[in-house]
């Protein structure tokens, strides 16, 4: 150990540049011995000296984590050390860092979430030690159905439930030491927070988005609600595995389509990644084309006087159109049956109802279909074409209807070859090697087979946009359609029958049902206490039980009234939870204009990619309203997104029996089905080259793969077993340094053992080896020495490092830059205090535990969270180090490192302290030195005395 090394070596003379004057032979090779148990470079490397200081400890413990955390946390707590200040001071920037609301579970937290959080909270304090004001709240998305299905099973009421979750996160997250502002905590179960959800709710109704419609809906029996897409896996609910059908219900509607376009505009500008800006685009699907009539005729082929309307995007295929295909649900579907296809298609139509839309619409899937019975008439060319019904066109997007291009569609493709449908090429692409007559072609080119002199209509050998332009002027012209921009996004269905949820602010009129928005200084209407909450079983939610709170009357008439008795979705308080983190406790408004704009918008957004659509997409929506009323000042929320990639459990090792029980390696199997997989344990496992092999049969090669964390693998990682064992910096430190944040990492416990062992080296490095007993000296052996001028340039390379990974979110290599700068540290003979205090507030944003006991160790009273980060200076950035060639009578014999300007005198010095040189060197007779500064150092010695000297 290099301070082992110190106590026994005496003071060194050193010379201005840090460089040594003399020494005697015997002194410098102890030197270099001692340097040389010293050069270990991996984080988990152990000196034979650190070994024996390790060894005395008991455990992991490598230095005292479970003390100095719970006091540094109680320290936080009392001083409130990171509460952002009521009132803004405009005169310093800001910095709004949010974590993605949590929703508090009974499992709690596993070592998953404190990824993103970890990550946040580095962010904060560096942004706080550069002079920000910074708002980094948390709170708790805690409504949903997962408390109220544990209601169902227990007879526990949800808000008992919920509090609990609540307690248990937030104490897990306060172990962890982040630098919450806890005076800003909100949970959307509160009434004084969805007043202001409910408040939102009215001024969308007040515009006119939102309205009531008889929609199909996920509907679940057994659950005895509605769910979202999203809720529905398979046909079944995603939670109890319920059969979920889907069946008409009169819901809430909101009117998200009305800002398709801003939605979709707006995403340029914003610091995102770019894949998750494309699933947004992708989910709203602007699309241009037409919207065009085909009329149904009867028997005779006679009109019937009723047109079918179609959307298409490939107008210019309208000629190829061979047949028309209704979705189940299409409101026509009933007057289009005929008698004798009726008994097909109402089953048909029943199968169909209990898929969830992403099962239909599945490429994979093969198509099915049933002929309605009915027939249209193509207006581009007269043709009478068949209407069918089939699944995979959905009642939700465009018409609810298409044509159907069976040479140009791959869908269309598929259906017409089952059912024998004619299939007329119209578009020939515009290279021979696109053309394979056995499979449709999907792209644009040249538009053949396609005039008819009865509808004048002639677009023969235009180009597929040209063409399209051209179809679109007919059917305006002829009265048959007419050009349309549609989107696949379709408005909101923010209504669940539930109980756990938000009441909605308005009531029904006993006469005449008009919906009456309740005034706003009636708000909040709070939930009435329910003993039952199971559904009803009838469709109505469990609110309809609460009698005497859904009985009211109409403030202004007095005239009496029913209250809604469905609940928003969980989706309601997340969409604006970041605009109450500004203003918590106001009473009269949802926010105060002064502190939204100052704080608006989040500077950085960070959570999974699983909220990448749908939560991102409803609360942009919600701003962009808030904006048009003038609550906020921002068109966009969250200007800068990041996605933290996934923690995997430990990696898992499989090996494969055959049926009669013997081992077979995992290469040489051709169905693993035919197998069956057993987990190896891994003592019982060695690698071999890249493959992973049992330990006592090297023949026997293993699977090795890491799974998402859950319970039902048993791979689940508590954080708290975690913080007990190794501490709360150990465990961010090592999420931190596993790899970069937006990227999927695997679970190691020897990796956090590593970064373990690197914490207790900075411990002992500053506060030195533990005393007999095991305590620790009060202090740090750290020394008034001025700093030398390669200390200086390690610490300002480290911290150049740092502040730019820290900016950059690369905090791995951050971390691996303070790695580097222990090692080098480790090397020195003195520690000025002037380095190591830099060190530590380097350290803060990532271990602010041990940072803050080492900063009060280094004589500081107050908290190091407000200290200035340290800052780069230029001066010592630049390597002014020259490696120089020296000869000895002519021949290169090695290299010294030496400063730039370097003076003969010193470089002849610095030849005869190394230790390959000295050899050569000492007890001889220099005749003359030949030096050439920055080129080559020549030592001419007497030529009798050439041998070298043996150690």
């Amino acid at each position: 150990m290099q301070k082992n090394a110190q106590l026994l070596l005496p003071e060194l003379p050193w010379s201005p540049r840090g460089r040594l004057h003399s020494i005697s032979p015997r002194l410098h090779m102890l030197r270099l011995k001692s340097r040389r148990c010293g050069r270990v470079r991996c984080i988990g490397g152990v000196r034979p000296q650190e070994k024996q200081v390790q060894e005395k400890q008991e455990g992991k413990r490598v230095y005292p984590f479970d003390e100095i955390e719970s006091k540094w946390q109680r320290y936080w707590e009392e001083h409130k050390t990171f509460r952002t200040p009521d009132e803004v001071d405009t005169s310093k920037p800001k910095f709004y860092c949010l974590d993605m609301f949590p929703y508090p579970s009974g499992a709690g937290l596993h070592v998953g979430h404190p990824l993103g959080y970890t990550a946040t909270d580095i962010l904060s304090r560096f942004k706080r030690m550069k002079g920000f004001n910074v708002l980094h709240p948390m709170g708790w998305d805690a409504f949903g159905l997962p408390a109220e299905q544990y209601a169902i099973e227990t007879g526990t009421h949800p808000k008992i439930t919920t509090m609990c979750n609540i307690e248990r996160f937030r104490s897990q997250l306060k172990s962890l030491g982040f630098s919450y502002d806890w005076d800003r905590e909100i949970s959307t179960t509160e009434p004084d927070y969805y007043k202001w959800t409910q408040w939102i709710f009215l001024q969308i109704l007040k515009k006119g988005l939102a309205y009531q419609a008889e929609v199909p809906v996920n509907w679940c029996p057994a659950l005895g609600t509605v769910l979202a897409n999203e809720e529905v896996v398979d046909g079944v609910s995603e939670r109890g595995g319920y059969p979920v059908i889907r069946k008409p219900m009169r819901q809430w509607m909101l009117r998200i389509t009305a800002y398709a376009d801003r939605l979709l505009d707006d995403l340029d500008d914003l610091d995102w990644p770019e894949s998750i800006k494309e699933m947004q685009r992708n989910w709203i699907g602007r699309s241009e084309g037409a919207e065009l009539e085909f009329p149904i005729v009867g028997n005779h082929e006679q009109d019937q006087g009723v047109k079918l309307s179609v959307y298409t995007t490939r107008p210019d295929t309208i000629f190829g159109a061979t047949y028309l295909v209704v979705a189940p649900e299409h409101q026509l579907l009933p007057s289009l049956i005929s008698e004798d296809q009726r008994k097909s298609v109402d089953e048909y139509c029943e199968i169909a109802a209990r898929k969830s839309d992403l099962e239909r619409t599945e490429l994979q899937k093969e198509k099915t279909g049933v002929f309605s019975g009915s027939y249209a008439r193509n207006p581009a060319n007269g043709e009478v074409i068949p209407i069918w019904v089939a699944d995979y066109v959905l009642g939700s997007y465009g018409t609810g209807a298409i044509m159907a291009v069976p040479a140009h569609d791959s869908r269309d493709y598929e259906f017409a070859l089952k059912y024998q449908i004619p299939i007329v090429q119209v578009v020939a692409p515009a290279s021979k090697s696109c053309d394979d007559s056995n499979e449709p072609y999907t792209g644009d080119g040249l538009i053949v087979n396609s005039s008819n002199s009865s509808s004048e209509l002639n677009i023969n050998g235009l180009s597929s946009k040209q063409a399209a332009s051209e179809v679109i002027d007919w059917l305006e012209k002829a009265g048959f359609g007419k050009g349309k921009v549609n989107y696949k996004l379709r408005d909101w269905l923010f209504a669940r029958q539930r109980y756990w949820g938000e009441p909605f602010p308005v009531i029904f009129l006993d006469e005449t049902d008009e919906i009456v928005p309740l005034p706003e200084d009636e708000l909040p209407i709070t939930l009435p206490e329910l003993a039952d909450f199971t559904p009803t079983g009838t469709g109505e939610p469990p609110l309809a039980k609460a009698v005497s709170w859904v009985k009211t009357v109409d403030p202004a008439s007095g005239k009496p009234a029913k209250r809604e008795t469905s609940t928003m979705p969980q989706w309601a308080g997340s969409c604006w939870y970041y605009l109450r983190f500004m203003d918590p406790e106001n009473p009269n408004a949802l926010v105060d204009k002064r502190k939204e704009m100052y704080w608006s918008p989040v500077d950085v957004y960070v959570g999974g990619a699983e909220h990448s659509v749908l939560h991102l997409l409803y609360a942009r929506f919600w701003h962009k309203v808030l904006y048009d009323i003038g609550i906020v000042s921002t068109k966009e929320p969250f200007q800068c997104l990041i996605n933290q990639g996934l923690i995997l459990g430990e990696v898992e090792y499989m090996a494969y029996r055959d049926k009669d029980g013997r081992l077979v390696s995992a290469d040489a199997i051709d169905k693993v089905a035919e197998h069956l997989q057993e987990r190896i344990p891994p003592e019982n496992v060695t690698k071999d080259g890249d493959s992973y092999v049992l330990r006592e049969d090297p023949s026997i090669r293993l699977i090795a793969r890491s799974y998402k964390m859950s319970k039902s693998r048993g791979n689940v990682v508590n954080p708290d077993d975690v913080v007990d064992e190794y501490g709360a910096d150990s465990l961010r430190l090592y999420e931190m340094f596993m790899g970069p944040l937006r990227d999927s990492k695997t679970w190691s416990t020897g990796g956090i053992e590593g970064v373990h062992r690197f914490l207790g080296r900075v411990w002992r490095l500053i506060v030195g080896p533990p005393l007999p007993n095991g305590a620790y000296n009060d202090g740090t052996i750290a020394t008034d020495d001025e700093p030398t001028l390669e200390q200086l340039r390690t610490l300002h390379k480290c911290i150049q490092k740092v502040t730019e990974e820290i900016e950059d979110t690369r905090f791995n290599t951050g971390i691996s830059a303070m790695m580097e700068f222990t090692n080098a540290a480790y090397k020195w003979e003195k520690l000025p205090k002037s380095i190591i205090k830099e060190f530590v507030l380097l350290l803060s944003p990532f271990a602010p535990h041990i940072a803050e006991e080492l900063w009060s160790r280094l004589g500081h009273t107050a908290s190091l969270s407000y200290e200035s980060f340290p800052e780069a200076k230029d001066e010592y950035l630049r390597d002014t180090s020259v490696v120089l060639p020296v000869q000895i009578n002519g021949k290169t014999r090695g290299t010294i490192l030496v400063e730039e300007g370097c003076s003969e005198e010193d470089a002849f010095r610095m030849a005869s302290s190394d230790e390959k040189l000295a050899k050569y060197i000492l007890d001889q007779t220099v005749k003359k030195t030949i030096y050439v500064p920055r080129k080559i150092l020549n030592v001419i010695l007497e030529q009798q005395k050439v041998a070298p000297r043996s150690k």
